[in-house]
């Protein structure tokens, strides 16, 4: 992941913005200290990027080279990164595309003038950009791995809701008899029974040994499928719609399966890589931090400490930290749109997982439904107490111990209201009222005044 360019940056010998594409990439560089731009063409092979990034250390013996590019993954950037002399700042593309809108508002657009903008970002604006500070190998293998396990995942979700669609033409009996559509049970009852006449024309105990080799064994359940089988009525006899979705569903399962046994194979190498991670045992002692979850606190985390000065900081990049917008004497606030997605889910799903399994969790989005606050909203708000748990966690290489945090929000909670008389204080609600004012008061949506708001977080905080 990118780090904050250091106030020290290394003296560069040139600037170098590179355009890029599948095939060809444009480039343009500025030597330092000049005005003049050079430009040229860099095909897209291994052996084609080798000589071009050589070139650069010949040209600039002993010297470090500022290279800009609109990746912050990808083969370019992955095979610039072993090149010791080549300082990689990737930029946003919503960053370039409006520079190049504010300064081309035509809306002109070729790819040497997109290298000269990038490059433009480079020379003029370096000192918002991040250089590329590639965490380690073992951080980066578990990010691979996470953030391709929860896109097998939500192929998979979407493969099952075309199943469901399909099975709502001919045969919907079947959502009703199974939970999830993704387990192997189910490919395996429609491959055999692909169709209701197919189904009832079978003898009961036959469905029943079925249900029992597949690992479905509650008799009261079994029993509640066979009277509706047997009573179930044909939605319709059309061939035209039943030939072409028995087809159809098939295939579907296939791919389920395939993506279950992917799931599993990552799971697997998951588990192998997290296991020997130092910082496995931090974010392990968190509440249903499991196999699932703990590796992606990692990621999310990563090993360079000094990356982030503060929790904020992670709260801002992640998108949990709302964005505020002063004008005048109007304040708006609203959610973080800009931000890495993977990123935000990861702190917003653990923070609505730790709501089943954690007191305090509970007590506090309770709190903050009964307030007014969406589920949605009452989640974000949790998430933001958590990423500053764990980032406290992190930073002193401490595992999470709930009664030592139980301990040190009831020595420093301050009431948010008045209690109503004959209210207890000792509550896990009543304990962790008070601890949310800094969460409430970023997550509270509509029109504020900025000076109070400020003030406010200054004086709470």
């Amino acid at each position: 992941m990118p780090q904050p360019s250091s106030a020290q940056e290394p003296d560069f010998a040139a600037f170098i913005a590179i355009d890029w594409a599948d095939s060809e990439h444009v480039w343009a560089l500025q030597v330092a200290g000049s005005t003049q731009r050079e430009t040229g063409k860099l095909e897209h092979t291994p052996e084609a990027i080798e000589i071009w990034a050589l070139q650069w250390a010949a040209r600039f013996p002993g010297r470090p080279v500022a290279v800009a590019l609109e990746q912050a993954r990808g083969s370019l950037l992955y095979a610039l990164s072993k090149y010791q002399h080549l300082v990689l700042y990737p930029i946003h593309p919503t960053t370039s595309y409006q520079y190049r809108k504010a300064m081309f508002p035509s809306g002109t657009k070729d790819d040497s003038r997109d290298a000269d903008i990038l490059l433009d970002l480079l020379t003029l604006h370096r000192d918002r950009l991040r250089s590329l500070q590639p965490d380690t190998e073992h951080t980066r293998k578990l990010q691979v791995l996470v953030e391709k396990r929860r896109q097998f995942v939500a192929e998979r979700t979407a493969q099952t809701n075309r199943i469901t669609a399909q099975l709502k033409l001919y045969f919907p009996q079947v959502l009703n008899w199974f939970d999830d559509l993704s387990m192997p049970i189910v490919a395996a009852f429609l491959q055999r029974w692909p169709t209701l006449p197919q189904l009832q024309a079978e003898h009961p105990e036959e469905v029943r040994t079925f249900f029992h080799q597949h690992g479905s064994r509650s008799e009261a359940r079994i029993q509640e499928r066979l009277r509706e089988m047997q009573e179930s009525k044909l939605l319709t006899a059309d061939a035209a719609v039943i030939e072409p979705g028995v087809l159809v569903v098939r295939t579907l399962l296939a791919t389920v399966a395939a993506l279950n046994a992917g799931i599993r194979q990552l799971d697997e190498a998951i588990q192998q890589v997290s296991a020997t991670h130092p910082d496995y045992f931090i974010f392990s002692s968190f509440p249903v931090a499991g196999p699932v979850m703990a590796p992606r606190l990692i990621v999310a985390f990563g090993s360079q400490r000094e990356r982030y000065g503060n929790a904020s900081q992670i709260l801002s990049l992640s998108g949990i930290a709302p964005v505020m917008k002063a004008s005048g004497r109007q304040c708006t606030i609203h959610s973080r749109w800009a931000c890495p997605k993977f990123l935000r889910q990861t702190f917003y799903e653990y923070a609505g997982l730790s709501i089943q399994r954690c007191a305090w969790a509970r007590a506090f989005y309770e709190t903050q439904k009964a307030r007014g606050k969406g589920h949605h909203a009452a989640v974000r708000a949790l998430a933001f107490k958590w990423v500053r748990i764990m980032f406290r966690c992190w930073q002193s290489r401490q595992p999470y111990h709930e009664n030592f945090y139980l301990a040190a929000r009831e020595g420093r909670a301050v009431p948010l209201t008045r209690r109503p008389p004959g209210t207890p204080t000792n509550t896990v609600a009543s304990r962790h009222q008070a601890s949310s004012t800094l969460c409430e008061k970023t997550h509270d949506f509509g029109l504020r005044k900025a000076g109070d708001i400020l003030k406010s977080l200054m004086s709470e905080a």
